[in-house]
């Protein structure tokens, strides 16, 4: 086992990307190029950046640690646009949303433990 697989963070950004997969099945396929392929691929860089970042020196890890945050913001705005356009019912976003601010708070967490 890798020492990143060991990490919550790690392991609950990969069932928010199996979420996120699940979720656009149901989206319209005239959107496959469109939101769907840019939430999903926001959705796979968060675990893609900590894993990525982990093999890295400490200051690298943190910059890493900071592009899987702002990959959680941009998958934020996504699931906006998707309940405006209906894609998405209330209950789903409002789930989703509070799994990306948790994400979002143990990746900052995270920063902060990280001296050097």
């Amino acid at each position: 086992m890798f020492n990143f697989e060991k990490l919550e963070v790690y392991q609950k950004s990969i069932d928010f990307v199996c979420d996120i997969y699940k979720l656009t099945e149901k989206f319209p396929k005239e959107e496959v190029y469109g939101i769907t392929n840019q939430l999903k691929r926001a959705a796979v860089s968060v675990s893609s950046n900590v894993a990525e970042g982990s093999g890295r020196t400490r200051k690298d890890f943190r910059n890493f640690l900071r592009m899987a945050r702002t990959s959680i913001y941009e998958c934020v705005s996504l699931l906006q646009v998707s309940k405006r356009l209906g894609y998405i019912e209330r209950q789903e976003h409002k789930r989703l949303y509070e799994r990306s601010i948790g994400l979002a708070q143990m990746i900052s967490a995270l920063i902060k433990s990280i001296k050097g």
